[in-house]
């Protein structure tokens, strides 16, 4: 979970300080709503993850592959609400959101990996 709170922690001061950067023309208006969905819904399968390896590990696959399941289905109503709203410069938008999406999900995936190194 740490390694989550670092990518937020990278991703929030490039967002504060994408103008000094230069980035302000590639990310949307609207990133601090991204983030912080990203931020909830990292917290919630990190919970659910957690769940599923403390109580009965048999069932660990099944909470992990709800975990990926829940995050698609909100991603999509997150991504869909934006779009319904007739939200500016919607491409840059998508492109911001799974850029991101990338990124959490390859990060979470790489410590769920590390964490089940050990257990091997």
């Amino acid at each position: 979970m740490i390694r989550i709170i670092i990518l937020a922690i990278v991703t929030g001061l490039i967002f504060r300080f994408s103008s000094e950067l230069g980035l302000a023309s590639y990310i949307h208006s609207t990133k601090w709503y991204i983030w912080a969905f990203y931020g909830a819904t990292s917290y919630l399968s990190h919970i659910l993850m957690q769940l599923g390896f403390d109580n009965d590990r048999k069932y660990f696959v099944q909470f992990y592959l709800t975990t990926i399941i829940a995050r698609m289905l909100l991603s999509l109503a997150f991504v869909g609400y934006f779009i319904y709203l007739d939200t500016p410069n919607i491409y840059i938008f998508i492109t911001n959101f799974f850029v991101l999406y990338l990124c959490y999900t390859g990060f979470e995936i790489y410590d769920l990996y590390r964490n089940l190194q050990y257990i091997s």
